[in-house]
């Protein structure tokens, strides 16, 4: 019945399945490009099979009218067979880039073959439909062309800067840049004419195209997320290179922000008698991490300097005397003693200078080799222990969480509140601490009960993960059960 009824009156048919071509494409969702283009590819076959049995050729002009119903007919129909073409084709472009998985950062090309294809096909309805004779108008837009491109020269050079960096592909969304300017940041958007970067201020800065393109451009994503960083120290020529090399390998060791893999690396760039000059190379998550890691590196630098004995070099901008350059055999910097550690402790903060020198008077000096446990997960220690000199490493079941350096402490809670250690520590490498137990805590709660309180109020902030938003009730239980144990311990 259906192949009489084409037979019959093929525009007739055509129109309707056009007609029907177009409703169903639009009631099929975006997301659904697989589903569109076979849908298409359905109904683009069966237009052109009644093209074929009508032997209606839409490729061609035929010269007719419009001054009766049938020529207004196949000017419908051809009209919506180059339609349909145009849909095809555009089916395949979208999925071909689906396929090759850059959907979002060739947005800018599927936009551009788009153009190209609803273009060749407007053409084609203006010369095989209507009968417009394209070489004329083609000659016409030609002078048209040349006067916008005068005067839209700005514009168009974004434009065909933004399809060169779309074929190209220096980076992609979501990649971290950095530009010649100095401009760096993550890239959130890429339109026809700009690119917005996302800077680490949190501000959007909208580059032109144009200018982007001469920029010199560092993608800091690509290959991966991993970025290196890079930091210069000076210190004194007092003691040997192979010995400050050393030290500096624990600061890299004792980081907690960097990477383990690839190894971070310590260069000896330069020394001479003011200065011993070293270069420290290690990797990061992110960019976004750089600083958090440059903060540690920095405070371990100091802190392992400090504990080797090791002085800060001048600055080279600075002229120093050469009599009074330190030296190996004259340079004695100062020891780190306990009291300095006490000193810097928070929960001893509120001790008299008196009270801080008669824990540091009880302190007694331990030592742990590479590989020792100083405290399993789940004992009680029964004294504070500050660290020295080397690193500590935190453990839970195995997996490793923190490294301890010089000036950290650990044991305050099983010391102060009998609680058991969270986590297992163990010396990562050769370890000094000092060690000061509960006797000498006895008599200073015994001078002062308050102090008891306070440090009880300490520790009730500072362990167990108590959340920042809990209320001052939940505080205050938890002071109370901590004031409690440390009574029980010390018999007050």
């Amino acid at each position: 019945m259906l192949p009489d009824v084409v037979a019959n009156s093929p525009l007739t048919s055509l129109i309707g399945v056009g007609l029907a071509g177009i409703l169903v494409w639009h009631l099929i969702p975006r997301a659904s490009a697989y589903t569109r283009l076979v849908v298409q590819i359905i109904f683009f076959g069966v237009m052109t099979a009644i093209l074929l049995n009508g032997k209606i050729a839409p490729n061609s002009f035929e010269g007719y009218g419009t001054d009766d119903a049938r020529s207004l007919n196949v000017i419908l129909a051809k009209s919506l067979w180059w339609l349909h073409l145009s849909w095809a084709l555009i089916g395949f472009v979208r999925i071909y880039l689906v396929l090759e998985g850059r959907p979002r950062e060739a947005r800018l090309l599927q936009d551009i073959v788009v153009g190209l294809v609803y273009l060749c096909v407007a053409l084609s309805v203006l010369a095989f439909v209507f009968g417009v004779p394209i070489g004329t108008l083609v000659a016409t837009s030609g002078v048209v062309a040349i006067v916008l491109g005068l005067a839209l020269q700005n514009t168009l050079g974004d434009v065909f800067s933004g399809i060169a960096l779309t074929i190209g592909r220096p980076y992609s969304l979501g990649d971290w840049i950095a530009l010649g300017d100095g401009i760096e940041g993550r890239v959130i958007a890429s339109t026809w004419r700009s690119t917005h970067i996302l800077t680490g201020a949190n501000n959007i800065a909208i580059l032109p195209n144009s200018l982007l393109a001469k920029l010199a451009l560092t993608n800091v994503s690509q290959p991966d997320e991993t970025h290196l960083v890079t930091m210069t120290f000076r210190v004194a020529p007092t003691k040997m290179p192979s010995i400050v090399e050393d030290v500096m390998c624990t600061v890299l060791a004792g980081c907690n922000t960097i990477l383990r893999e690839p190894p971070p690396l310590v260069a000896l760039k330069s020394v001479d008698a003011t200065a011993l000059e070293i270069e420290l190379q290690f990797r990061v998550t992110s960019s976004s991490v750089r600083i958090r890691a440059r903060n540690e590196v920095i405070d371990l630098f100091y802190r392992h300097c400090k504990s080797a004995g090791l002085l800060l070099a001048m600055p080279p901008a600075v002229t120093a005397v050469v009599a009074a350059l330190p030296s190996e055999e004259a340079a004695k910097p100062p020891e780190v003693a306990p009291l300095d550690l006490i000193r810097a402790i928070p929960i001893f903060t509120s001790l008299t200078p008196q009270e801080q020198e008669s824990l540091a008077d009880a302190a007694v000096t331990r030592e742990f080799q590479k590989g020792d446990v100083i405290a399993q997960e789940g004992q009680t220690l029964p004294s504070l222990m500050m660290i020295r000199a080397g690193i500590v490493v935190m453990r839970e079941e195995g997996r490793e969480l923190k490294r301890l350096s010089p000036g950290d402490y650990f044991g305050e809670t099983g010391l102060l509140a009998g609680m058991e250690e969270a986590f297992t520590l163990e010396a990562l490498t050769r370890v000094t601490v000092y060690d000061i137990g509960q006797p000498a805590f006895e008599p200073l709660f015994a001078a002062r009960p308050a102090l008891a309180e306070e440090i009880a109020a300490h520790l009730s902030r500072h362990t167990g993960h108590l959340p920042e938003h809990a209320l001052p009730h939940e505080r205050e239980r938890r002071t109370l059960r901590m004031l409690k144990a440390m009574r029980m311990i010390f018999g007050r």
